[in-house]
């Protein structure tokens, strides 16, 4: 047995399958699905593009905000440009917004500090 096979095997990693499944039994691949849509971030109309999930968080997001996608994504948008001057991915940007959301537990302000933090 080669270094590189025991040290896969010390993190539970044997024949290239993760100690840890990610796919679990009720996965749905719809999530991964690209959806593009029309938005309007402080005026300017452009189409967003991302996997349904993260329109999925979206949407819970705007809700516990009380305000629409467009108006969350207007926010992100406005924040980014004003606390680093923009930011060359919007759509990168948006899914690292929703990820570090999800990591923080919809924590009331997480919005704020999701921005911060990506």
């Amino acid at each position: 047995m080669d270094k590189e096979s025991t040290s896969a095997r010390k993190r539970g990693i044997a024949c290239g399958r993760p100690a840890v499944d990610p796919f679990v039994d009720s996965f749905n691949m719809t999530l991964a699905q690209p959806q593009s849509k029309s938005v309007r971030l402080n005026g300017f109309a452009t189409c967003l593009r991302l996997e349904s999930v993260y329109w999925n968080v979206l949407a819970t997001i705007a809700r516990a905000n009380a305000c629409s996608i467009n108006a969350l994504l207007s926010y992100i948008d406005r924040e980014v440009h004003l606390r680093y001057g923009g930011v060359k991915n919007f759509s990168g940007l948006v899914r690292v917004v929703c990820v570090v959301h999800l990591q923080n537990g919809f924590r009331e302000g997480s919005l704020e500090s999701a921005i911060a933090q990506a």
